[in-house]
């Protein structure tokens, strides 16, 4: 068995204030793709269930996340279970860049600017457009302009294509070459206090955690408690904050911390959560 340190824990508790569908896709998106992107009902009840989530929330949160088109219901072997679903693979892949992998840009990188325009007949697109450009992590300069770091550009290229929004939307790289001091713009762009205050939860929620670590010993299962919450809960902010330059930001600015506490919890905790996961999945 695999051992790391923190403190015991009941569980359940750390992911008492999450929902049960965003427990579920993180545990879809961290187990279900070595698992040719399935699960069977009677083991993602067992994990949910080590998480405090009772089958009828599963149930009920599964029905919502089919719904939406993220999972579908397919047999293996006579087994029943629910696979992921092509746009959530792909949804899930593309995540992984954000939340593993610390992205931060400078001001030097330069920016891409989002412009569009969306005839009335169609404004159900601009609501999803615009909810897209938000879930990317752009900031809005004007109606119809919005911006974000340069190397979020790729990723938009791929995110409206696939949703077939790309028609609307012009995409174009450039920098800030005056007139109003651009570090007061970020402000007017993007809600940093608000974002601050998120980073700033996560790290008072696992904190404690992270200090606990060198004094106990948890088992894999434990490890699994706590490590799905912790993901679920910093999934959010990769999103949220696109590597905004720390030169344009606060100082010291909590996203920092935030990353750094995120990073060393993923390393302590992520092999031997897996080692329970898969233990469930073929048990």
């Amino acid at each position: 068995m695999t051992t790391v340190t923190t403190a015991p824990m009941q569980a359940g508790a750390p992911a008492a204030d999450l929902q049960p569908r965003q427990l579920i896709v993180t545990v879809y998106g961290l187990y279900a793709r070595q698992e040719h992107n399935w699960l069977s009902v009677a083991a993602l009840v067992r994990l949910m269930a080590d998480l405090g989530v009772d089958g009828q929330a599963v149930r009920s949160s599964v029905y919502r996340l089919k719904k939406r088109g993220i999972l579908h219901s397919v047999l293996v072997s006579g087994a029943a279970g629910y696979a992921l679903s092509g746009d959530a693979v792909a949804m899930l892949r593309e995540g992984d860049v954000r939340i593993f992998r610390d992205h931060r840009a400078s001001v030097a990188n330069g920016w891409v600017l989002a412009v569009f325009s969306v005839p009335e007949r169609d404004r159900d697109k601009r609501h999803e457009l615009r909810t897209r450009l938000t879930r990317l992590g752009f900031g809005t300069v004007a109606p119809g302009v919005w911006v974000a770091p340069r190397h979020v550009a790729a990723e938009a290229e791929t995110l409206l294509a696939r949703h077939g929004l790309a028609g609307y939307v012009d995409l174009f790289r450039g920098e800030h070459l005056g007139f109003a001091d651009l570090g007061s713009k970020i402000r007017d762009w993007w809600d940093l206090d608000e974002l601050a205050a998120q980073y700033g939860t996560f790290g008072d929620r696992f904190e404690p955690m992270a200090r606990r670590l060198a004094r106990h010993t948890v088992t894999d299962r434990e490890a699994f408690v706590a490590y799905v919450p912790i993901l679920t809960a910093w999934r959010q902010l990769p999103y949220r904050d696109p590597g905004l330059p720390l030169e344009l930001l606060p100082h010291p600015w909590p996203g920092q911390t935030a990353a750094g506490l995120f990073a060393e919890l993923n390393a302590q905790l992520a092999e031997p959560a897996r080692q329970h996961a898969t233990s469930i999945i073929h048990g």
